[in-house]
């Protein structure tokens, strides 16, 4: 069965394809089109032992996948005989008012997702916006989203509510958590690494976006992020942790609207605002080697943030089996694994510094051999995640 996994931007859309029925899983192709909308939107379409690339005139998302599917069905090519191989298109989803699992999508899931669009304003709308351009276009081919919200349905009453009047919470305001299938495909690789299912593991999605979980037999039980992905760590521009009763002292001494405010909290906040130096923490980082004070703070900031959720997750799970850390930072950055597990050889964590310092993504043990606790480096893969969702919820309904 040939899965194809979107993840979409307003002007952009990037896809992988898998073909779930073959040993293994293989990645068939994956592409990238940026700048939709315009004459001089750019095609990159990479495939085993083939790319192409190319400039051209596309006015929607629809195009855009015309053009992929189009030209990975090219007889050169050998990917796909045609685009009908292609079973379903799964969406990474975001957020959504009264689904929060796999769906398909039609109405029903779209207006639910727009009613929370306030809530995950640079992710809800471009997705809507595409999907439907996709349905149109392509409108026998079944359009599946996978929430990130999915793996969190495990989290007890207590951790997952906020201390508001019951009615408040009928409307859905709780703490959802995201990152899903990041910390679902933790939850699966973790296990084949150690042999044994019965694992209390903390995994740290550590990216332009970042948030910590802690998982138990395979089930999320917590997580850093509440009800939007604004929440929880500081994220590349997102504010994450933040008192609501601090915006009323934000209006009045700035003039802003609550629009505004919003909007830069949710823009031009996080590691940017601190730091003052983007919101790569590749260049963060540089600036604080530079002596730049502010950069310094901003890292400071994330990392202080990242140790209290750990800290707290292991109370939480009385303990862990591994602590994991994923995703562009957290595979990459050695300096924000190091300062996250600072002098924490009294809790029986010991960082082994060469082997932190050599790693840059790859499935690595990156703890001493007397660590109590092992600390691993593993990639994720979200879009595996929502490949087999996508299948089995097609299995399920008899497709």
């Amino acid at each position: 069965m040939r899965i194809l996994v979107a993840n979409l931007g307003s002007t952009s859309f990037k896809f992988r394809l898998y073909d779930l029925g073959a040993p293994g899983e293989p990645l068939l192709a994956r592409g990238a089109v940026e700048r939709i909308g315009s004459t001089e939107a750019r095609v990159k379409i990479t495939w085993p032992g083939g790319e192409r690339e190319l400039t051209t005139a596309i006015v929607d998302h629809g195009v855009a996948m015309q053009i992929c599917l189009d030209t990975l069905s090219e007889p050169g090519v050998g990917v796909l005989r045609s685009a009908s191989e292609v079973a379903a298109i799964g969406f990474k989803a975001v957020h959504s008012k009264d689904h929060h699992h796999v769906h398909r999508v039609d109405e029903s899931l779209l207006a639910s997702m727009e009613a929370f669009s306030s809530v995950a304003p640079a992710h809800n709308p471009p997705y809507i916006q595409a999907m439907r351009t996709l349905a149109k276009r392509f409108p026998s081919l079944p359009l599946v989203a996978a929430f990130e919200t999915d793996f969190h349905q495990t989290i007890p009453e207590a951790t997952g509510r906020y201390a508001i009047p019951d009615a408040w919470t009928a409307m859905g305001v709780r703490k959802w958590g995201f990152h899903g299938a990041s910390h679902r495909f933790i939850s699966w690789r973790m296990p084949e690494l150690l042999g044994r299912t019965d694992l209390k593991l903390i995994s740290c999605h550590l990216g332009g976006s970042s948030s910590v979980c802690a998982i138990r037999n395979g089930q999320s039980i917590a997580t850093s992020m509440g009800m939007s992905p604004q929440t929880g760590l500081p994220h590349n521009n997102r504010v994450g942790e933040f008192d609501v009763f601090a915006l009323p002292v934000i209006l009045k001494e700035t003039g802003l609207t609550l629009e505004q405010a919003l909007n830069t909290l949710a823009n031009h906040s996080g590691l940017e605002g601190v730091g003052g130096a983007g919101r790569d923490l590749r260049d963060i980082e540089q600036a604080a080697e530079a002596g730049n004070a502010r950069a310094q703070l901003a890292i400071d900031l994330f990392v202080q943030s990242i140790r209290h959720y750990v800290g707290a997750f292991l109370f939480e799970l009385d303990g862990a089996d591994a602590i994991v850390f994923t995703a562009g930072i957290g595979e990459n950055s050695s300096t924000i694994r190091s300062a996250v597990l600072r002098n924490l050889e009294w809790f029986g964590i010991s960082l082994d510094t060469e082997k932190n310092q050599a790693t840059r993504g790859g499935e690595t043990v990156i703890s001493t051999p007397s660590s109590r606790v092992p600390v691993w480096v593993v990639p994720t893969n979200e879009e595996i995640v929502v490949a087999r969702q996508t299948r089995d919820l097609l299995f399920s309904a008899g497709s």
